[in-house]
């Protein structure tokens, strides 16, 4: 049975991380061509300490709820699906709403657990595989043989974006701030930069430069990764920790003949969406169910803890994911 209402992590008002609360909620039901997963483990994302802060509002229509990614079982099935049957096991990219014992997703968006892998480690794949995929592979375009660069070597993207560029042949660079996430990113397969002690731009040159890069940072990092990239080179920007803007000279992108593009995950349309969850199940699930890529989880806290899953987020500690059990075993 289906209960009429749950327990939710509201963002109470823009702020903090104690702004997280528990709240009563009704259970959302499914639209067409959406399911009802019953939320087993909820992954935390940058974006969500975005949403709670108020710079990051949800896309019309989506929950208010934070929570980009969810594990669990379906126990719904609005009008229209046909993929899904009532206890199916589902991981998911949500336009918002994973804080929660329930919710809704288009059907399309949802994929199977990967072979091998449990719910925890599941709810930790779908934020940053199709962030990485698209980003890196459909519209950066990485091929076999070329220089890879990611910035924030250790976050979730950054530990996902290193492993399928290995196993797609790539070299790989990532760039970190401690000798501890150094070692992880080196164990990983790539070279890692410690921004603290070395520039990135210089260690870029001495290869040649960088065929690709995936930054995150903005700001006074845009114009070094312009330096950074070889000829012909690409830059895709997918998030700001410092500014969005900045004076930028665009001499070396036309004389170099330079690609410098950007993208985010959450406001492109459900059959955008669909195509990337096409392109992992064929691509990127393979290489998670032979161990190529594998899920690495920093910590996990109750969802009743989102505050201190949040602060961990904040704290720029974390290697690899961060993940809360809403329910199951």
């Amino acid at each position: 049975m289906i209960p009429d209402d749950m327990t939710a992590i509201e963002i109470t008002a823009p702020g903090e991380a104690d702004v997280l609360q528990p709240r009563r909620r009704a259970v959302p039901v499914p639209g067409h061509d959406q399911i009802l997963i019953k939320v087993e483990w909820a992954g935390v994302n940058r974006p969500d300490v975005l949403q709670r802060k108020g710079s990051y509002r949800p896309p019309a229509g989506a929950s208010d709820l934070p929570g980009l990614e969810a594990s669990g079982e379906v126990v719904g099935l609005g009008a229209g699906v046909i993929r899904w049957k009532k206890g199916d096991k589902v991981t998911a990219l949500l336009p918002g709403g994973g804080y929660a014992e329930y919710v809704t997703c288009n059907a399309d968006h949802a994929l199977a657990i990967p072979k091998g892998l449990s719910m925890r480690e599941a709810a930790c794949l779908p934020e940053t595989a199709y962030t990485v995929w698209s980003t890196m592979v459909m519209r950066g375009g990485l091929q076999a043989g070329e220089r890879f660069l990611i910035h924030g070597g250790t976050s979730g993207i950054g530990v996902m974006a290193i492993q399928i560029a290995v196993a797609l042949g790539a070299r790989v660079f990532a760039t970190a701030g401690s000798a501890e996430k150094c070692a992880e990113i080196e164990r990983l397969g790539a070279t890692a930069i410690n921004y603290r002690e070395a520039d990135f731009v210089a260690a870029l040159e001495a290869e040649g430069g960088a065929n690709l890069i995936i930054d995150m940072v903005g700001g006074s990092y845009i114009p070094r990764n312009i330096k950074a990239l070889a000829d012909d080179g690409r830059l895709v920007q997918i998030a700001f920790l410092e500014s969005p803007k900045v004076e930028l000279n665009f001499a070396p992108i036309m004389t170099r003949r330079l690609t410098v593009t950007g993208a985010t995950l959450r406001p492109q349309t459900d059959i955008a969406k669909a195509r990337i969850a096409d392109q992992l199940r064929d691509h990127v699930w393979p290489l998670v169910e032979s161990g190529k890529v594998k899920v690495m989880i920093d910590s996990e806290f109750p969802y009743e803890q989102a505050t201190e899953a949040h602060k961990r987020m904040e704290s720029s500690q974390h290697i690899g994911k961060i993940v809360m059990k809403v329910a199951g075993d």
